[in-house]
């Protein structure tokens, strides 16, 4: 059956209504035209019972010239504006229920979800056992649900794709997974740039709701038609990549085996990947059966997308939306730094019923003063890369500023540099201070947290081997990927065992605060108190090839029972 526009529908039966008393056309004529009304937008779900009154050519002809004559001599211009205008104010005096975004989706659906094996089971047993969690889905995905399902319509994509997110990130956009995954619908960079999601330090695509959002189809769209219209296989190949599906299903061709998804050999988690999907299809379709409740999500834009034009402090776009700051970087986690990037994009996602205000103020603010600057005299000893760090920008942003063509910086000069208008700690979502509360977190227990200072050669592996800790967990605790490149004198926390000592039951680890004296070196304090010279350096941070100041403060961690105290 044809879904029918009932709004539209009742609108223009009211126009007609309206015209129809002002013409004061004839009883039989009356009749047939609102019978003619009718049938035109009904033609598609609605047939006339033989018994029905039937309308001849002629008294349609006749209605229709009737309609014609009074319409010219009655109605002017003006006069028919009115009339819109009046039947339209009689409609907007009974809006119509703001809908339920999951309910769409659920009305939606076109897999069949009627399929049921172990797999699918154990998935949505362990949702059944966890209601809460959809409620934390849902307050979560509140922002971005409407923009994923209509997202989804507009390309004819099944609406249970607007359920992956839930599977790959729980719609949490600054989501990073350990194979450099990120995102609400977690691209690992290569395949971000090969969908056109651009990636720097000022901002990465790969977390940008809406272009995500469309990269993401366009790679399901070509995963469909790659695996021959078969969405299982494109949901398996967007998990574990098409070279791994096409590798299991000629393997099961050359064992004469079926090549569906249910029979290939896949990794593991993509083989809980899938009935994921269709475990939260299943709940979604029968929540009442599975004892879940999705909360309401409404079913109308969230947010709208303003071309702001240029670059701009993310605080100061806060304050002329009139919006907390955490709430703008929620709906712009593109963005990786304190302003948008100076080379764009130059659209800011803000709440819909904020968008004009926004729009308003943004009008009558120039391009010049949207970013605060400093004039920066260059000391000696200055490089670009560390007043680039100093300030949170980059080389490239301060040679393109002050119009430098190489890094060569001459003591006197100036530079023009742009600066945050609030505190670091303000920007709360920006990648430095999200990286700088994981590593900040609560101890924990029976560990001790150590900074290691990277060097030239190391590596996850190596410095999980060293600290006596898993690989993954230096990454999870510096918000990295195991595959991501370390770089010279990078700051990692490592969350290791009491100072890292041999497994001694008689071992009495304390922490010491000890103070530098004159003719102390870092070879003499290792002796002194047992311990490595290379724990000093990473328990504080410094580095052996410079000298310790009498007077400066050391933290150690030493076991009592070994120190020559």
């Amino acid at each position: 059956m044809l879904k029918l526009n009932l709004a539209n529908y009742q609108q223009k039966t009211t126009l007609l209504i309206i015209k129809i008393n002002m013409l004061k056309i004839k009883p039989k004529f009356l009749f047939i035209l609102l019978w003619l009304a009718s049938t035109a937008v009904l033609t598609a779900c609605a047939t006339q019972k033989s018994h029905e009154k039937t309308a001849s050519k002629d008294d349609v002809q006749a209605a229709a010239n009737e309609l014609k004559t009074n319409t010219a001599s009655t109605l002017s211009p003006s006069k028919i504006m009115a009339e819109k205008l009046s039947a339209a104010n009689l409609i907007k005096t009974q809006p119509p229920a703001v809908g339920n975004v999951w309910a769409r989706i659920r009305n939606n659906f076109s897999f069949d979800l009627d399929i049921d094996n172990k797999a699918i089971r154990q998935q949505r047993n362990w949702y059944a056992k966890h209601p809460d969690y959809f409620k934390r889905v849902s307050k979560r995905a509140e922002r971005y649900l409407f923009h994923v399902a209509n997202a989804l319509e507009e390309h004819n994509m099944p609406a249970e794709l607007a359920l992956l997110p839930i599977v790959e990130s729980a719609f949490d956009p600054f989501a990073y997974s350990h194979g450099r995954a990120s995102g609400m619908w977690q691209f690992i960079p290569a395949t971000g740039k090969r969908f056109g999601l651009k990636q720097d330090w000022w901002y990465d695509g790969r977390r940008d709701v809406v272009k995500s959002t469309q990269a993401a189809i366009n790679y399901m769209n070509y995963l469909h038609k790659r695996f021959d219209g078969d969405w299982l296989l494109a949901l398996a190949a967007y998990n574990s990549g098409e070279g791994n599906v096409n590798k299991a299903i000629r393997a099961n061709r050359r064992q004469g085996k079926a090549t569906d998804f249910w029979s290939l050999r896949l990794p593991k988690e993509t083989e809980a990947y899938v009935p994921k999907l269709i475990a939260l299809a299943q709940i979604l379709n029968e929540p009442a059966r599975y004892g879940v409740e999705f909360p309401a999500v409404k079913d109308e834009p969230y947010f709208a997308s303003v071309d702001v034009g240029s670059q701009i402090d993310l605080a100061q776009a806060a304050e002329l939306a009139d919006i907390e700051l955490d709430e703008l970087y929620l709906l712009n986690p593109g963005f990786n730094r304190w302003a948008t990037s100076p080379e764009g994009p130059h659209q800011l996602i803000v709440p819909v019923k904020k968008a004009a205000a926004f729009e308003e103020r943004l009008a009558q603010l120039p391009k010049d003063k949207r970013i605060n600057w400093v004039r920066y005299t260059i000391k000696p000893g200055d490089t670009i890369s560390t007043i680039a760090a100093h300030y949170r920008t980059t080389s490239k942003a301060l040679r393109e500023i002050n119009d430098l063509h190489s890094n060569r910086i001459r003591a006197g000069k100036a530079l023009f540099v742009p600066v945050a208008s609030k505190g670091s700690e303000q920007y709360v979502f920006s990648a430095g201070q999200r990286l700088k509360n994981k590593q900040n977190r609560t101890s924990l227990s029976n560990r001790i947290k150590q900074i290691h200072i990277t060097k030239s050669g190391d590596s996850f592996w190596k410095i999980a081997r060293r600290y006596d800790v898993g690989m993954r967990d230096v990454a999870r605790w510096n918000n990295l990927g195991t595959t991501d490149v370390l770089r010279e004198g990078q700051k990692l926390v490592i969350w290791s065992k009491a100072a890292n000592s041999s497994n001694n039951s008689r071992q009495l680890i304390r922490k010491v605060s000890y103070r530098v004296r004159s003719g102390d070196s870092l070879a003499r304090i290792s002796q002194k108190f047992n311990i490595r010279i290379s724990d000093i350096e990473d328990w504080n941070g410094i580095n052996r090839q410079k000298y310790l100041q009498p007077g400066q403060s050391l933290k150690l961690y030493v076991d009592v029972t070994r120190a020559s105290l």
